[in-house]
This record gives structure tokens, sequence and C-alpha cells, in this order.
């Protein structure tokens, strides 16, 4: 599984860079990042886990205002749960740090020519995990208790359609997917944005996606890219 996952960060990567070698455009930023805990995809606004995000995304023109921007990006997301302050004698922390490379694949509009354009842009995502954290920390009655592992992920092949392999409790989806949004100011090198990732795939290994919107990444970010 290892294998085809390798392989397919490989096409992608150079299928990315021999398309938009002479259009690229290189960030780095800040994220936001959260879990959904409802039905309806709504999110709890103390469980908001920092985090960030680096790599390249392509700005090949199709037409006089449109644009298209895959990309590549080393991004983590998750979320953190917490009762209590560290000043208290009984506290709990706990956070899930995934990070994944991620491919969008966004559409955008700016204005005309000029030295400062607008734009806005979105299309679809897929990413894959790569490593992780999960932590946890705090007291009781005094007592102090902490532990930190690695994130384990499923063996997902995405070949085999309809079937997930190496799915378990604790253990989380390899395949990640969804929807994004952009906008931004662009000046003569400097690219300023803000995004909204919203993640389509439940995180839990053996869950079906479509049932509802509970369990998937909800990612707000703020990066600053540099034009080539």
């Amino acid at each position: 599984m290892k294998t085809k996952i390798t392989s397919f960060l490989v096409v992608v990567t150079v299928s990315f860079i021999s398309f938009s070698a002479n259009a690229q455009i290189f960030k780095a930023g800040l994220n936001a990042a959260n879990i959904s805990i409802t039905n309806d995809g709504d999110v709890d606004e103390n469980n908001v886990l920092g985090s960030f995000q680096l790599g390249v995304t392509g700005n090949i023109k199709i037409l006089p205002m449109l644009y298209f921007q895959p990309g590549i990006i080393f991004t983590g997301k998750g979320s953190k749960t917490q009762s209590g302050n560290t000043t208290d004698p009984t506290y709990y922390r706990a956070s899930s740090n995934p990070r994944y490379i991620e491919v969008p694949v966004n559409f955008v509009l700016k204005t005309p020519t000029g030295p400062v354009k607008l734009f806005a842009g979105a299309g679809p995502y897929i990413a894959v995990g790569v490593s992780g954290k999960n932590k946890v920390e705090g007291k009781f009655l005094g007592a102090a208790f902490s532990s930190e592992k690695d994130i384990r992920w499923s063996d997902d092949d995405p070949s085999t359609l309809g079937y997930e392999e190496g799915a378990g409790y604790g253990i989380m989806k390899r395949f990640d997917y969804g929807l994004n949004a952009l906008a931004g100011i662009e000046l003569t090198r400097l690219v300023l944005a803000v995004g909204y990732g919203h993640g389509l795939a439940k995180l839990q290994s053996g869950s079906g996606s479509g049932s509802d919107d509970q369990n998937k990444h909800r990612v707000f970010s703020v990066t600053v890219g540099l034009r080539l």
C-alpha cells in the first residue's frame, strides 16, 4: 500500500511540475483547523487547532480573467478539546493533528491587469495522510499525566472502491477529499490570500462519508505567496 501511495504522489508531482513550471506561486501560511461535530457540519469554535501549510501552486492563464491553479501542499489539520485550565488541580487537554499531502485543483477569477489584482476561486481537493500525532495531557487532583502517539492510518487502496483496507477503531482514513474556496490580493510578486477547506470524507476509518456531515475536516487558512 505504501508503494501505491508513493507512486500516486510521484505521478501527481511530476505532472504538476511539467504543467506549470513557468507559472508558480510558492506559499506558506497558518491554518485554523477544526472537525465538524453535528449532522449539519457545524463545529465547536473552542476546538480550533492552530497548524500550518507549505507548498506550491500553479498559475496558468486560461482566459483573460480565468486562471487554473493546481497545487501540492503539505498541510496540518485536526482539532483539540480542553476541560479546565492548566492552573487548575484537574484539567484535560487532547489534540489530534494529522498532516497531509494535499492536491487542490482550483479555478480562479482575477480582476483585469494592473499593479493590484483581486481574485477569488474554488475547486476540489484530494489529500493523502502521511504523518501526525495524537496528544493527551492534564492533571487529576494535582497529579500530572501525558501521552503522545503517532496517528494510525488505514491501508486504504483508492483503486478498490467501496472497500477500505485496514479499517478499525482508532484508525484514521488515509484519504481525505473535499472542496476549497479562496480569495485575496495579488501584487507584482506577493500574493495574500484567505482560504477555506470543506472536507467531505469522514475521518474514522470504516465509516460512510455520505450519511451526514459529522467528523469531517474544516480548515480556515491565511497564506502569503511569492510569484515566480
